[in-house]
């Protein structure tokens, strides 16, 4: 007796190559401008300088980020913090509004993906081209094709791997060190991987990467509601089906024919006449390639459309949708996006550019010099956070006779910060024995308006 197939249960599905088809319309032409405009940013402003620097540079090996002229420290990583904050708001607000648009025209992973499909239309031609040439056996051709292919795709991802890295090492010398075949170890590990994320991502998972990899589009649906907008079919209109000769002898056919043209052009594969998916990221490649098709059968466009689920179920007109953008979900994130930054852009303005450090001399408590004086010792950390030297004049009060022994005048360069030691002297007689509490200013020659305070302890021995 034959003993029993063992069952095999599979926990993931292989994957199902796809091939969009190129689609032309309103919102591919959309989608590549937010390509041209983002890739602009991306690969141009490394290369923009102000105050002798690049308008953008993390860098880290001196813990200074540098932001359009705008010198941001350590302590002043609350800004960055501030700035995720703004930018996830934003999204959230976008989201609520217009669903998955971020997604489907802004996404790196949907600007690179559309990037590179367009270098594999280059080399392998259309839709049915590219499949026809997978299906063959290998061949000269078919090698010469794919070589290329990838080859145009390495140098993008490449390129795309040293613009990234020339926002943390300044783009010119780093362009000059691989000129001169002189890259750093880091700097080389770093062009590489991104560069392979970016080959990887865009060439090979594509949709991959938006269906199991991004968390957005698992948490997308606790920022929707039925006034949100998605692309949606309009299965009242559509339904039911029926190809162009068939709807010839059955007048009660529903506009759509059939076509499967927005599956075709679907970057992930699905068929949006199925209803709203998780996998659906908003690119209404869709919505171009169906009005293309209602125009060639004479059918009125909008069969695939950007809609909300209560203009569907209760057909409103685009104004009264546009009247019901404004619920309380949009206007509560539109007013912690608005307070955020308003508060962001208010501290940046009023945040004093100098910053101030005092360390007392541990090795030294107070001691006593000549004349019955007390001396206590510190060390001053200097923070010119400003695109401009500055001379500083050092201060102390606190006490009636505390005076600074020392050379009170202070050179600090640009965006530097420099330790200044500092001898403060009282007369005997002052003060009282232990502790007592003094402040040291910091105030620029030049610019009475600039100038900082940080108390300290002066220790009067008992």
């Amino acid at each position: 007796m034959n003993a029993p197939k063992e069952a095999v249960v599979r926990l993931y599905a292989a994957r199902e190559e796809i091939y969009p088809r190129e689609v032309k319309g309103r919102y591919a032409s959309l989608r590549w401008a937010c390509v041209w405009l983002t890739q602009l940013l991306f690969y141009g402003l490394p290369w923009f300088e102000m105050h002798g620097r690049q308008v953008v540079l993390f860098d880290l090996a001196s813990r200074k980020f540098y932001l359009f002229g705008l010198v941001l420290w350590p302590q002043d990583f609350i800004y960055l913090a501030a700035l995720l904050i703004l930018c996830a708001y934003g999204l959230f607000l976008v989201t609520a509004v217009a669903g998955r648009v971020w997604c489907g025209f802004a996404c790196p992973q949907t600007v690179y993906t559309e990037i590179f499909l367009w270098i594999e239309r280059k080399f392998e031609g259309a839709r049915s081209a590219r499949i026809r040439l997978d299906r063959q056996p290998w061949t000269f051709e078919k090698i010469a094709r794919k070589g290329g292919k990838h080859a145009a795709w390495g140098l993008v991802a490449l390129w795309t791997g040293f613009t990234f890295v020339g926002y943390f090492t300044p783009v010119r010398e780093l362009s000059f060190d691989l000129a001169s075949f002189g890259l750093g170890p880091w700097e080389s590990f770093w062009v590489a991987f991104y560069g392979l994320a970016t080959y990887g991502n865009a060439g090979w998972l594509r949709e991959q990467v938006c269906k199991y990899m991004c968390p957005y589009a698992r948490f997308q649906s606790a920022m929707f509601d039925k006034d949100t907008l998605i692309v949606t079919y309009d299965a009242a209109r559509g339904e039911p089906r029926g190809s162009a000769h068939a709807r010839m002898g059955t007048p009660n056919t529903g506009d759509c024919i059939d076509c499967s043209m927005c599956v075709q052009v679907c970057p992930t594969g699905i068929d949006i006449r199925q209803g709203l998916q998780y996998e659906c990221i908003g690119c209404a490649a869709c919505v171009d390639a169906c009005n293309g098709v209602m125009d060639k059968v004479s059918r009125p466009r909008g069969l695939i459309r950007y809609a909300t689920e209560n203009a569907l179920a209760a057909k409103l007109s685009p104004s009264q949708v546009r009247r019901r953008v404004l619920r309380p979900r949009v206007l509560i994130y539109t007013a912690v996006l608005a307070i955020l930054g308003t508060a962001m852009v208010a501290s940046l303005a009023l945040r004093n550019p100098l910053k101030l450090d005092v360390i007392r001399d541990r090795g030294s408590m107070g001691r006593e010099v000549e004349d019955g004086m007390i001396e206590n010792v510190y060390r001053l950390q200097v923070m010119n956070t400003t695109e401009e030297a500055q001379s500083l004049r050092i201060t102390v009060d606190g006490i009636a006779s505390a005076k600074v022994a020392d050379e009170d005048l202070v050179e600090i360069d640009a965006a530097t910060t420099r330790a200044v030691p500092v001898r403060v002297r009282i007369a005997g007689g002052d003060g009282h024995p232990g502790s007592n509490r003094i402040a040291f200013t910091l105030a620029s020659t030049d610019n009475a308006a600039l100038r900082v305070t940080e108390e300290a302890a002066f220790i009067v021995p008992k």
